[in-house]
């Protein structure tokens, strides 16, 4: 078995990586490239592979960072199966359609402020392109192994990042051997509300590990739910509003069960909650039809209180209107709106009206990647650009690391500590620092070979 990686190896962003095995040819994940404009302008280059050539792709799960370049590379020629856990397929159509949808707009008004003589904008892919996508998904229940290529095996272990998201194993038989890779994917950590723990392979001759946190631990998880309750204290006192930039997928719902498990204590019934998302509208039902994969303790939060998608107070936003009018309330109202890096998304809207009062209060529960807008407020910035207009920031800023859908180095050192004799591990989906620090400690701990992962860098299994 032999891997080259093309994406997310030395950033979080644009995971990709393709596999020879068994006389095959495949891709894990075909991510879209996030952060700075020069960053997504990445996603129109070519892929570094054929995409006609390719026999299958495995999806680890459906965030966009991991699945929002599929629709290209079916339009460039790919033509095999895409292989994905049965939620992640339903979330699949979801994540991408909303994302040509945005590319579609993008060009539209790209091109009305264009001048004659200028080329054409084309959007990256369209709704078209999505349907085609979804045509060539395979789905798969968590810990069945199927072959899906003549002597390639597949079985897709829960990786508790997000709903159906996945670790993948593949199995080969070669020159008389079985040779395993495993793919973690995004890793969360244990104990994330709603998601059942990470279910680590027991064996592997490689790991592609995902390093976002690896440098890093989180806050306990107990005192970061304290600190986004003394927030609701401290911006219904100061007559804001509180403002939380997050991932339609995973992290607005776990939101929401917060919320219903701190209902009585954080005095939420008082507040207008918003979530102003019309895809994560769509997504809060297809957790409706995979509540077999929660855990137990959410299944008691859903009997046992208010359901955290159908809050008394929650309004969800669909359409345009809805949207602009949340802005007419000064007060009491939590708005959460994507995009969670601050990078698009209604989000930004909401900040361009609320940034600049000091009774507000903005709420950053998840990365935010270098060259975003998110990024550049966590780090202080005084004055940002949305939309053209310089904007003066004087909103209290929170960011409270506890909520994280990633395993922080801890949670990634006890995930791998569970494979059987600790086999070699390429680090990707991380910043250098993080991957660094990571692997000093797992070289300390296990005396293992660990490789950082670099654009066109080829490992053997």
């Amino acid at each position: 078995m032999r891997v080259v990686f093309h994406g997310a190896a030395g950033e979080v962003t644009g995971s990709c990586h393709e596999v020879f095995a068994a006389g095959h040819r495949l891709l894990l994940d075909c991510g879209m490239i996030q952060g700075s404009e020069a960053d997504e302008a990445r996603n129109a280059e070519a892929f570094g592979f054929d995409a006609a050539a390719l026999d299958a792709v495995v999806l680890s799960h459906a965030h966009i960072d991991h699945c929002g370049r599929l629709p290209l590379l079916v339009k460039r020629g790919f033509r095999g199966p895409i292989h994905a856990q049965e939620a992640t397929a339903d979330l699949l159509r979801i994540m991408l359609e909303d994302a040509a949808s945005l590319a579609e707009m993008d060009a539209e008004r790209d091109n009305r402020h264009r001048r004659g003589g200028h080329a054409h904008h084309q959007p990256l892919f369209t709704r078209h392109d999505v349907e085609a996508v979804m045509r060539q998904v395979q789905c798969h229940p968590y810990g069945e192994s199927r072959e899906i290529l003549p002597g390639l095996r597949l079985c897709l272990r829960d990786a508790g990042h997000i709903l159906g998201s996945a670790c993948v194993v593949l199995e080969a038989d070669e020159d008389g051997q079985v040779r395993t890779l495993v793919f973690s994917g995004d890793i969360g950590p244990l104990n994330t509300p709603i998601l059942r723990d990470p279910d680590p392979p027991p064996r592997a001759d490689l790991v592609l590990m995902e390093s976002t946190y690896g440098g890093r631990l989180h806050r306990e998880r107990a005192e970061t739910i304290a600190e986004l309750g003394d927030v609701f204290a401290k911006a219904w006192k100061d007559g804001g509003n509180v403002l939380i930039p997050a991932f339609a997928v995973g992290r607005s719902q776990e939101l929401l069960y917060w919320f219903a498990r701190n209902w009585d204590e954080w005095q939420l019934g008082r507040w207008k909650i918003f979530l102003d998302s019309p895809m994560a509208a769509k997504i809060v039902e297809v957790y409706d039809r995979h509540e077999d994969l929660f855990d137990a303790d959410a299944r008691r939060v859903w009997q046992s209180r208010p359901n955290p998608f159908r809050l008394p107070n929650l309004r969800y936003c669909i359409d345009a209107a809805e949207s602009k009018a949340i802005n007419e309330v000064r007060s009491g109202a939590v708005i959460i709106a994507g995009s969670g890096m601050c990078n698009g998304g209604r989000i930004r809207h909401h900040l361009r009206h609320g940034l600049g009062r000091r009774q507000n209060h903005v709420v950053f529960v998840g990365y935010q990647a270098h060259g975003t807008l998110g990024r550049r407020l966590v780090d202080g910035a005084s004055q940002v650009r949305i939309f053209g207009e310089e904007i003066q920031v004087h909103a209290q800023r929170h960011t409270v690391g506890g909520l994280s859908a990633h395993a922080d180095q801890r949670g990634l050192l006890d995930w791998y500590s569970r494979i059987v004799g600790h086999p070699p591990v390429a680090l990707v989906h991380g910043e250098d620092e993080a991957r660094e620090a990571m692997a000093k400690k797992m070289k300390e701990e296990f005396g293992n070979r660990v490789t950082l992962a670099r654009p066109g860098m080829e490992l053997e299994a």
